[in-house]
């Protein structure tokens, strides 16, 4: 499994596919860094305005700008009281790219591994590894450089996303950056790890990765329906218990300051990815390489 791993990273690294992965999420967070400090900037300028129309001194300027902050940061967190106190240092710009982040990061993993196994199921390519080693070592081989290639990506845009924030923000410190950031990239992972494994099973479902893709694509849709249906259903109504088989629904807590909360949304997306893990390993057993 290790060899199977370093050497998936490997080819990973040396075809040029981790630049373009990069590049890729690179341009995603740009474009939002632009329109959110965009729209921050318009908000904050309308709101200064209105103050200055009706004569408010710099302290009532500087009360609005807190209660603006809040209002968002509010917004952001279902007005979680210890979310709120726990991230009330960190700038809005990081908490609104983040959240985006959430909604593009399924689809952005279906694009890095939707081939892992079908791209070698296909030409048959992956028996040379199946003599060599066990398809359990083979399947969490690919599926941990995978996740090691996202981890690396993921670190990247995180830490530019940051110091981004601390250059617009100079009281953001160094010491709460640090903090902050770590507790983001580990938000991160954690979200990402099932769906990196349900990209697994797509991929071994099928012998032609685009059939993976399109399938991949298709799972990521209904559990958004699924998720989406659930919240807008009201409290007597039974459809409100489909968020419970999205995972997108156990993300509110994954920056929570109680170990408890984070654990149990940590837990759920544990339980995910072994699910996915194990339906492609069943897949992959059972299947003529």
């Amino acid at each position: 499994m290790v060899v199977i791993w370093a050497a998936e990273l490997r080819r990973a690294v040396r075809s040029g596919r981790a630049l373009v992965l990069l590049g890729l999420y690179s341009m995603f967070s740009a474009l939002v860094l632009l329109v959110v400090g965009f729209v921050t900037r318009e908000l904050q300028g309308q709101v200064n305005v209105k103050l200055q129309e009706v004569g408010a001194d710099a302290e009532a300027t500087a009360r609005a700008a807190d209660e603006l902050h809040r209002g968002v940061l509010g917004f952001l967190t279902s007005n979680d009281t210890a979310m709120m106190e726990a991230l009330a240092q960190v700038p809005i710009v990081v908490l609104v790219v983040f959240k985006i982040s959430l909604f593009f990061l399924p689809a952005y993993i279906a694009l890095m591994g939707f081939d892992q196994v079908s791209g070698e199921v296909g030409p048959r390519s992956i028996r040379y590894l199946t003599v060599r080693a066990r398809r359990s070592s083979v399947l969490m081989g690919k599926f941990l450089s995978q996740a090691t290639l996202l981890l690396a990506l993921v670190l990247v845009i995180d830490l530019a996303i940051f110091i981004y924030a601390r250059i617009l923000n100079p009281d953001f410190g160094f010491g709460v950056l640090v903090l902050n950031l770590l507790k983001f990239w580990i938000a991160t992972i954690v979200f990402s790890v099932s769906y990196v494994a349900l990209t697994t099973l797509c991929s071994s479902l099928f012998r032609s990765p685009a059939v993976s893709l399109v399938f991949n694509f298709i799972l990521l849709f209904v559990f958004w329906l699924m998720d989406s249906v659930a919240r807008a259903s009201s409290d007597t109504n039974p459809l409100r218990f489909l968020r419970y088989l999205s995972p997108s629904n156990y993300s509110g807590n994954l920056l929570h300051p109680r170990l408890a909360e984070f654990a149990a949304s940590g837990a759920a997306y544990a339980a995910f990815a072994a699910i996915f893990l194990v339906g492609a390993y069943g897949v992959l057993r059972t299947r003529d390489l």
